[in-house]
Protein backbone atom coordinates (compact mmCIF):
# COMPACT_ATOMS: atom_id res chain seq x y z
CA UNK A 1 0.00 0.00 0.00
CA UNK A 2 1.29 3.48 -0.78
CA UNK A 3 -1.18 5.26 1.50
CA UNK A 4 -2.40 3.73 4.72
CA UNK A 5 -4.42 5.36 7.48
CA UNK A 6 -5.07 3.25 10.55
CA UNK A 7 -7.36 4.17 13.45
CA UNK A 8 -7.22 7.89 12.68
CA UNK A 9 -9.03 10.04 15.24
CA UNK A 10 -8.93 13.83 15.07
CA UNK A 11 -10.73 16.39 17.21
CA UNK A 12 -10.84 20.16 17.51
CA UNK A 13 -11.56 22.40 20.51
CA UNK A 14 -15.25 23.35 20.75
CA UNK A 15 -15.83 25.58 23.75
CA UNK A 16 -15.31 23.50 26.88
CA UNK A 17 -15.33 20.23 24.95
CA UNK A 18 -13.91 18.85 21.71
CA UNK A 19 -15.55 18.18 18.36
CA UNK A 20 -14.63 14.89 16.69
CA UNK A 21 -13.75 15.47 13.03
CA UNK A 22 -12.48 11.94 12.28
CA UNK A 23 -13.54 8.87 14.21
CA UNK A 24 -11.25 5.81 13.94
CA UNK A 25 -10.84 6.14 10.18
CA UNK A 26 -9.01 3.42 8.24
CA UNK A 27 -8.08 3.72 4.59
CA UNK A 28 -5.76 1.75 2.28
CA UNK A 29 -4.99 2.98 -1.23
CA UNK A 30 -2.54 1.03 -3.43
CA UNK A 31 -0.49 2.70 -6.15
CA UNK A 32 -2.25 3.05 -9.47
CA UNK A 33 -5.73 3.26 -7.94
CA UNK A 34 -8.13 6.08 -7.14
CA UNK A 35 -10.43 6.17 -4.13
CA UNK A 36 -13.07 8.90 -4.02
CA UNK A 37 -14.31 10.04 -0.61
CA UNK A 38 -17.76 11.61 -0.77
CA UNK A 39 -19.82 13.36 1.87
CA UNK A 40 -21.62 16.60 2.66
CA UNK A 41 -19.94 19.76 3.92
CA UNK A 42 -18.70 19.31 7.48
CA UNK A 43 -18.54 15.52 7.24
CA UNK A 44 -14.76 15.32 7.68
CA UNK A 45 -13.53 15.23 4.07
CA UNK A 46 -11.12 18.15 4.41
CA UNK A 47 -9.81 16.87 7.74
CA UNK A 48 -9.18 13.45 6.20
CA UNK A 49 -7.20 15.02 3.36
CA UNK A 50 -5.19 17.22 5.73
CA UNK A 51 -4.21 14.23 7.89
CA UNK A 52 -3.30 12.14 4.83
CA UNK A 53 -1.15 15.05 3.60
CA UNK A 54 0.60 15.18 7.01
CA UNK A 55 -0.48 18.82 7.35
CA UNK A 56 -2.32 17.97 10.59
CA UNK A 57 -1.27 15.34 13.10
CA UNK A 58 -4.10 13.10 14.37
CA UNK A 59 -4.97 12.63 18.03
CA UNK A 60 -4.58 8.90 17.55
CA UNK A 61 -3.77 6.45 14.77
CA UNK A 62 -1.00 6.15 12.18
CA UNK A 63 -0.36 7.52 8.71
CA UNK A 64 1.97 5.54 6.46
CA UNK A 65 3.21 6.99 3.17
CA UNK A 66 4.96 4.60 0.79
CA UNK A 67 6.06 2.40 3.69
CA UNK A 68 7.14 5.29 5.94
CA UNK A 69 5.24 5.81 9.19
CA UNK A 70 4.93 9.50 9.96
CA UNK A 71 4.43 9.11 13.71
CA UNK A 72 7.19 10.94 15.58
CA UNK A 73 8.63 12.67 12.53
CA UNK A 74 9.84 16.26 12.96
CA UNK A 75 8.31 19.18 11.07
CA UNK A 76 11.34 19.26 8.78
CA UNK A 77 11.12 15.54 8.08
CA UNK A 78 7.42 15.87 7.25
CA UNK A 79 8.19 18.73 4.87
CA UNK A 80 10.74 16.56 3.07
CA UNK A 81 8.27 13.70 2.92
CA UNK A 82 5.61 15.91 1.35
CA UNK A 83 8.10 17.36 -1.12
CA UNK A 84 9.12 13.97 -2.45
CA UNK A 85 6.18 11.65 -1.80
CA UNK A 86 2.93 13.66 -1.80
CA UNK A 87 1.26 15.73 -4.49
CA UNK A 88 -1.68 17.95 -3.50
CA UNK A 89 -4.26 19.33 -5.93
CA UNK A 90 -5.90 22.19 -4.08
CA UNK A 91 -9.50 23.21 -4.69
CA UNK A 92 -8.36 26.53 -6.17
CA UNK A 93 -5.36 26.41 -8.56
CA UNK A 94 -3.72 29.51 -7.00
CA UNK A 95 -1.38 29.93 -9.94
CA UNK A 96 1.17 32.75 -9.87
CA UNK A 97 -0.08 35.45 -12.28
CA UNK A 98 3.35 36.36 -13.65
CA UNK A 99 4.43 32.82 -14.53
CA UNK A 100 3.65 30.79 -17.62
CA UNK A 101 2.08 27.34 -17.34
CA UNK A 102 5.50 25.71 -17.70
CA UNK A 103 7.07 28.02 -15.14
CA UNK A 104 4.34 27.19 -12.59
CA UNK A 105 5.75 23.65 -12.60
CA UNK A 106 9.41 24.56 -12.96
CA UNK A 107 9.43 26.69 -9.81
CA UNK A 108 8.80 23.57 -7.70
CA UNK A 109 11.78 21.82 -9.27
CA UNK A 110 13.88 24.93 -8.68
CA UNK A 111 13.01 24.84 -4.98
CA UNK A 112 14.02 21.17 -4.96
CA UNK A 113 17.37 21.97 -6.61
CA UNK A 114 16.80 20.22 -9.92
CA UNK A 115 18.81 21.30 -12.99
CA UNK A 116 16.79 23.84 -15.02
CA UNK A 117 16.96 21.88 -18.28
CA UNK A 118 15.71 18.71 -16.62
CA UNK A 119 12.94 20.64 -14.87
CA UNK A 120 11.85 22.25 -18.14
CA UNK A 121 11.68 18.85 -19.82
CA UNK A 122 9.61 17.36 -17.01
CA UNK A 123 7.26 20.35 -16.99
CA UNK A 124 6.62 20.10 -20.73
CA UNK A 125 6.10 16.34 -20.44
CA UNK A 126 3.43 16.81 -17.77
CA UNK A 127 1.71 19.64 -19.62
CA UNK A 128 1.51 17.35 -22.62
CA UNK A 129 0.02 14.63 -20.38
CA UNK A 130 -2.77 16.98 -19.28
CA UNK A 131 -3.44 18.18 -22.83
CA UNK A 132 -1.74 21.57 -22.58
CA UNK A 133 1.37 21.04 -24.69
CA UNK A 134 0.43 24.04 -26.82
CA UNK A 135 -0.28 26.26 -23.82
CA UNK A 136 3.05 26.01 -21.98
CA UNK A 137 3.85 29.67 -22.71
CA UNK A 138 0.50 31.06 -21.55
CA UNK A 139 -0.10 32.81 -18.25
CA UNK A 140 -3.12 32.12 -15.99
CA UNK A 141 -5.25 34.97 -17.38
CA UNK A 142 -4.86 33.41 -20.84
CA UNK A 143 -6.23 30.04 -19.68
CA UNK A 144 -9.79 28.88 -19.01
CA UNK A 145 -10.87 27.61 -15.59
CA UNK A 146 -10.55 24.01 -16.72
CA UNK A 147 -7.10 24.66 -18.18
CA UNK A 148 -5.91 26.30 -14.96
CA UNK A 149 -7.09 23.25 -13.03
CA UNK A 150 -5.12 21.04 -15.43
CA UNK A 151 -1.99 23.08 -14.70
CA UNK A 152 -2.78 22.62 -11.00
CA UNK A 153 -2.88 18.85 -11.50
CA UNK A 154 0.34 18.79 -13.53
CA UNK A 155 2.08 20.88 -10.85
CA UNK A 156 1.09 18.35 -8.17
CA UNK A 157 2.80 15.60 -10.20
CA UNK A 158 6.01 17.54 -10.85
CA UNK A 159 8.06 15.75 -8.19
CA UNK A 160 6.80 12.25 -9.07
CA UNK A 161 4.77 11.68 -5.89
CA UNK A 162 3.61 8.24 -4.85
CA UNK A 163 0.50 9.71 -3.20
CA UNK A 164 -1.83 12.21 -4.91
CA UNK A 165 -4.46 14.03 -2.82
CA UNK A 166 -7.17 15.96 -4.66
CA UNK A 167 -9.53 18.45 -2.99
CA UNK A 168 -12.88 19.15 -4.72
CA UNK A 169 -11.36 19.57 -8.21
CA UNK A 170 -14.69 20.25 -9.94
CA UNK A 171 -16.24 22.78 -7.53
CA UNK A 172 -15.62 25.79 -9.79
CA UNK A 173 -16.25 24.01 -13.11
CA UNK A 174 -19.36 23.27 -15.13
CA UNK A 175 -20.52 19.66 -15.61
CA UNK A 176 -18.62 19.01 -18.84
CA UNK A 177 -15.32 20.47 -17.66
CA UNK A 178 -15.72 18.79 -14.28
CA UNK A 179 -16.17 15.40 -15.90
CA UNK A 180 -13.09 16.01 -18.06
CA UNK A 181 -10.96 16.89 -15.02
CA UNK A 182 -12.00 13.77 -13.06
CA UNK A 183 -11.36 11.63 -16.15
CA UNK A 184 -7.91 13.20 -16.43
CA UNK A 185 -7.10 12.50 -12.77
CA UNK A 186 -8.23 8.90 -13.22
CA UNK A 187 -6.04 8.39 -16.29
CA UNK A 188 -3.02 10.05 -14.68
CA UNK A 189 -3.44 7.86 -11.59
CA UNK A 190 -2.93 4.79 -13.79
CA UNK A 191 -0.19 6.37 -15.89
CA UNK A 192 1.83 7.84 -13.01
CA UNK A 193 1.03 4.93 -10.64
CA UNK A 194 -0.03 7.20 -7.80
CA UNK A 195 -2.16 6.23 -4.82
CA UNK A 196 -4.88 8.83 -5.31
CA UNK A 197 -7.57 10.08 -2.94
CA UNK A 198 -10.15 12.51 -4.34
CA UNK A 199 -12.59 14.18 -1.95
CA UNK A 200 -15.83 15.59 -3.31
CA UNK A 201 -19.47 16.20 -2.46
CA UNK A 202 -20.51 15.31 -6.02
CA UNK A 203 -20.88 11.72 -7.25
CA UNK A 204 -21.75 12.72 -10.81
CA UNK A 205 -18.27 12.20 -12.28
CA UNK A 206 -17.09 9.15 -10.32
CA UNK A 207 -18.08 6.26 -12.57
CA UNK A 208 -14.47 5.37 -13.48
CA UNK A 209 -12.81 5.52 -10.04
CA UNK A 210 -11.81 2.32 -8.23
CA UNK A 211 -13.69 2.84 -4.98
CA UNK A 212 -16.15 5.29 -3.49
CA UNK A 213 -16.04 5.67 0.29
CA UNK A 214 -18.66 7.70 2.16
CA UNK A 215 -17.86 9.82 5.17
CA UNK A 216 -20.50 10.98 7.64
CA UNK A 217 -19.81 12.71 10.95
CA UNK A 218 -16.16 11.71 10.76
CA UNK A 219 -16.81 8.01 10.14
CA UNK A 220 -15.61 6.48 6.88
CA UNK A 221 -17.98 3.79 5.66
CA UNK A 222 -17.05 0.72 3.64
CA UNK A 223 -16.74 1.86 0.04
CA UNK A 224 -18.78 0.65 -2.88
CA UNK A 225 -17.12 -0.39 -6.15
CA UNK A 226 -17.36 2.29 -8.80
CA UNK A 227 -18.65 1.72 -12.30
CA UNK A 228 -21.57 2.69 -14.52
CA UNK A 229 -24.16 4.46 -12.37
CA UNK A 230 -21.89 3.85 -9.37
CA UNK A 231 -23.06 0.23 -8.87
CA UNK A 232 -20.70 -1.84 -10.99
CA UNK A 233 -17.19 -3.09 -10.22
CA UNK A 234 -14.43 -0.57 -10.74
CA UNK A 235 -11.20 -1.32 -12.60
CA UNK A 236 -8.96 -1.49 -9.52
CA UNK A 237 -8.89 -2.99 -6.05
CA UNK A 238 -8.42 -0.14 -3.59
CA UNK A 239 -10.02 -0.79 -0.22
CA UNK A 240 -11.14 1.40 2.62
CA UNK A 241 -12.96 0.79 5.87
CA UNK A 242 -13.92 2.76 8.91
Amino acid sequence: MSLNLTGITLSYPDGDSRLTALDRVALDVPRGTLTAVVGPSGSGKSSLLAVAATLIGPDAGTVTIDGTRTTGMTRGELTELRRHKIGIVFQQPNLLPSLTAAEQLQVLAHIDGRPPAKARGRALELLDAVGLANHAHRRPHQLSGGQRQRVNIARALMNDPTVLLVDEPTSALDHERGAAVVDLITRLTRRQATATVLVTHDRAHLTAVDRIAEIHDGRLEMPTPAGPDGDGPGPGRAAAAG
